[in-house]
């Protein structure tokens, strides 16, 4: 056997780069076509596609009950810190008065919660919810189950 022959073997034929540039070029244009036909809405994309030309329904009947703004000493151990602190109780409207009414119970419970709480737990931001939901909780038992449906803290400043 010669030395051509051998060589001739070993080495594959050469193949052109003319079908990797026709497999990108028609990924490309599949890929085009793809987002133009997704964003003109020609492709239903699912529920979410379907719920969005769905109208909304009325919002719920509820009212807001501002809270006086509480300033809460911190206690001998906080180094004369304070905690200002003003929410809102969200009730339905037919509890509105009512809740209006015990306004400074409500007030009485949460400031009694907060004097009671520890200055490392106030600072930790993880322990809002916590915090939220006790407060919260508290609100119930004083208002009467039904009345109170969340409580929203608009100010919670440590200074």
């Amino acid at each position: 056997m010669s030395q051509t022959d051998a060589a001739s073997t070993d080495t594959p034929p050469k193949r052109g780069k003319m079908p990797l540039v026709l497999g990108l070029l028609g990924a490309v244009l599949l890929g085009a076509g793809g987002f133009y036909a997704s964003f003109k809405g020609l492709i239903p994309l699912g529920h979410a596609a379907e719920s969005a030309h769905e109208p909304l329904g009325p919002l719920p009947d509820i009212a807001f009950v501002a809270l006086d703004p509480i300033v809460i000493s911190l206690g001998p151990t906080a180094g004369a810190r304070h905690l200002r602190f003003s929410a809102q109780l969200e009730v339905p409207v037919t509890a509105q008065t009512e809740v209006t009414g015990i306004k400074p119970r409500v007030v009485d419970v949460l400031n009694s919660y907060l004097r009671a709480v520890d200055v490392a737990t106030l600072e930790d931001p993880t322990a809002m919810l916590r915090i939220k939901a006790q407060m919260l909780r508290r609100i119930q038992i004083v208002t009467g189950e039904g009345r109170v449906r969340d409580l929203l803290i608009s100010e919670f400043v440590l200074n």
